[in-house]
């Protein structure tokens, strides 16, 4: 074999393929790109050492791009003096990025060959000129098909349509039919059913439902959480739902039937809604009350921990459960400390029964809070309707240069300030009674266990005050060794 000289070594390159939307997930532009590289390397005789993939990702956005980054560090280090692109704007539509790659072409003598603009000369001035040109042109498309892409989605949101994206926990119903789609994983194509956003999964939208209600009842977030993993549900991308997730999905407008445009409610969207709007306002005002406790740490294991009151003298604290000092089970003891504890469970078993009972009466109705008949819903609806429209209008005055930074401000924040207003006077007609559900149930005490444990300590703290006085000692009248006559009930509705 005839060795190889310096004057005929085969030139080092390396080729850059990026393509900026794979949706299937199958590479094809990439690979398409990769073909017509290798075809123009082959032709030149260039020996390619390296390749590099940016698959996904575009030069416009301003997201790293680890494969171009990785290039540039290798080049800098004399890897290859030809890099071979597609075509121009495969590299980039930054001027930032084309400057930073022109310095170093010039540094490192690196020559830049495209399929389709051909040669790009960055050593001469008409070279680099060339080159920034078409950055500017590939630029200027960026730009072009972002504003009609972002016009197209914003008469979609005010159309009330589907904008795309993961299917929302609710919607997207098999309609029976079904379409070709590249599996990201293998790259062969399957069949995948066709979804209809418009149309609800039942299951999905009954645990929004029963969510929606577990707050405006004095539920927590984290107890629809056990809820959902209790009836085996997930997020739409198959993810066990965590607290974040739950109460985003509260917080959606889509779920009363609204549309909404970056994070503004902009008309009424054309899917079925899940609550009414009402109820849906009202676990808004609930769950973005500041008063709330959002991270309460750690939950309450016991029905009266930290609710039932010390009864020792004039002792104002409350009790909570502890297992210290050897005790072979779990008792209730006051925060200061002082005194002897009771067993928890019986404390809480006897507690149960005399609620229960109490609910269980003929009477129990009248235990029931009026609803506030002073509430115009459907007033307070048409003035959210009027306030939404006037921020609309604003805001599109405002972009069309009719109305000035400092009075759009003053309006928006009055607008907003007005609609928080009838948010909350809407949350006052949505919210429900603890005890609703109990009252009136055919087995009060089957519906009482039914209830997870967030939920009946609201009821307890609706209904009534449980104080532990000091027990007397020894046996009870009955037999027993438990004072039932120290476990004393201050009832906040009846007697």
């Amino acid at each position: 074999m005839k060795p190889t000289s310096p004057a005929n070594a085969p030139v080092r390159a390396v080729i850059y393929l990026r393509i900026s939307q794979d949706r299937t997930g199958a590479h094809l532009g990439v690979d398409r790109q990769r073909e017509d590289c290798e075809a123009l390397a082959e032709r030149n005789s260039w020996n390619v050492v390296d390749t590099y993939i940016d698959n996904d990702l575009s030069a416009f956005s301003g997201k790293r791009r680890p494969g171009y980054r990785q290039m540039l560090t290798d080049l800098d280090d004399g890897t290859a003096t030809v890099v071979i692109a597609w075509h121009t704007d495969r590299l980039h539509r930054s001027p930032t990025e084309l400057e930073e790659y022109i310095d170093l072409s010039e540094r490192r003598g690196v020559n830049t060959h495209t399929c389709q603009a051909g040669p790009i000369d960055l050593s001469t001035p008409s070279g680099r000129m060339t080159a920034r040109i078409l950055g500017a042109v590939a630029r200027h498309e960026s730009e072009h098909k972002g504003e009609r892409v972002a016009r197209a989605r914003r008469q979609k949101a005010l159309a009330g349509e589907w904008m795309g994206g993961i299917r929302p926990f609710g919607w997207g119903a098999a309609t029976g039919e079904t379409r070709k789609k590249v599996d990201r994983k293998t790259g062969e194509e399957v069949e995948v059913p066709v979804l209809d956003m418009t149309k609800l999964v039942p299951e999905e939208a009954a645990a929004i439902e029963a969510g929606t209600d577990m707050i405006l009842a004095g539920g927590s977030i984290r107890g629809w959480v056990r809820w959902l993993a209790d009836k085996g549900l997930t997020t739409t991308r198959g993810n066990p739902v965590g607290p974040i997730e739950a109460r985003d999905m509260l917080l959606r407008p889509r779920n009363a039937g609204i549309a909404v445009y970056r994070g503004e409610e902009v008309g009424t969207g054309q899917w079925a809604p899940l609550v009414d709007e009402p109820r849906y306002r009202a676990v808004v005002a609930i769950l973005t009350d500041p008063a709330r406790r959002s991270t309460p740490g750690a939950q309450p294991k016991w029905l009266g921990s930290l609710l039932y009151r010390c009864g020792r003298g004039e002792c104002p604290h409350f009790v909570y459960v502890t297992q210290s000092g050897g005790r072979k089970y779990p008792s209730y003891r006051c925060q200061t400390g002082h005194g002897g504890g009771r067993r928890t469970e019986k404390v809480d078993e006897h507690v149960e029964d005399v609620v229960v009972e109490r609910l269980s009466r003929d009477d129990a109705h009248d235990l029931l809070l009026p609803g506030p008949d002073d509430v115009d819903v459907p007033g307070l609806q048409a003035e959210a309707e009027v306030i939404k429209r006037r921020m609309k209008d604003l805001g599109g005055m405002f972009g069309a240069g009719q109305v000035e930074l400092e009075p759009f401000t003053e309006g928006m924040d009055t607008a907003r300030g007005q609609l928080e207003g009838v948010t909350r006077q809407l949350a006052r007609a949505a919210t429900v009674d603890p005890l609703v559900g109990l009252v009136g149930a055919p087995d009060v005490r089957k519906a009482w266990k039914a209830l997870p444990l967030d939920r009946k300590r609201n009821v307890l703290r609706a209904l009534v005050e449980v104080t532990l006085k000091t027990p007397r000692p020894g046996r009870m009248p009955d037999g027993g060794y438990f004072d039932y006559d120290a476990v004393t009930f201050n009832w906040k509705r009846g007697g």
